[in-house]
């Protein structure tokens, strides 16, 4: 996981067989990442995974998500993995979420890049990762 200074977001790229403590370590290392940059966007690629990998969507809304708010993360484009069926916020989550904050799931890397471009121009995101000082606006 890392911070896109090109791009102005943060890219989560999952691959191979992933266990449900794997990916608690990951998202937590999500906020690890995010937190100095302020960033609003983020780009979740599953394309690499295989098999299930993690269902608790109850743990991302009460234990991550709160956190990931206050470091302003407000934008998540989420590539679904090439097996669909263990997708579990696809299959959760089949239309978009639109709330304090917005999830699109997307079945390939470059319409997610795409939609990510289109949020930072409907709020005119001008800053560089590392460089903003501020909370992104809401």
């Amino acid at each position: 996981m890392e911070p896109e200074e090109a791009d102005q977001w943060i890219r989560a790229t999952w691959t191979g067989h992933v266990d449900a403590i794997e990916a608690m370590r990951g998202a937590d290392n999500y906020l690890m990442k995010a937190g100095p940059f302020h960033c609003p966007f983020l780009l979740n690629d599953n394309v690499g995974l295989h098999g299930s990998w993690f269902d608790s969507v109850e743990w991302l809304e009460r234990a991550w998500l709160p956190y990931a708010l206050q470091l302003g993360l407000r934008y998540v484009a989420h590539v679904v993995q090439a097996d669909r069926g263990h997708d579990i916020l696809s299959l959760t989550f089949p239309e978009p979420v639109v709330g304090e904050i917005e999830l699109q799931i997307f079945h390939h890397v470059q319409e997610a890049e795409e939609w990510l471009r289109t949020c930072q121009q409907s709020i005119g995101w001008p800053v560089r990762l590392g460089v903003n000082s501020k909370t992104p606006p809401r």
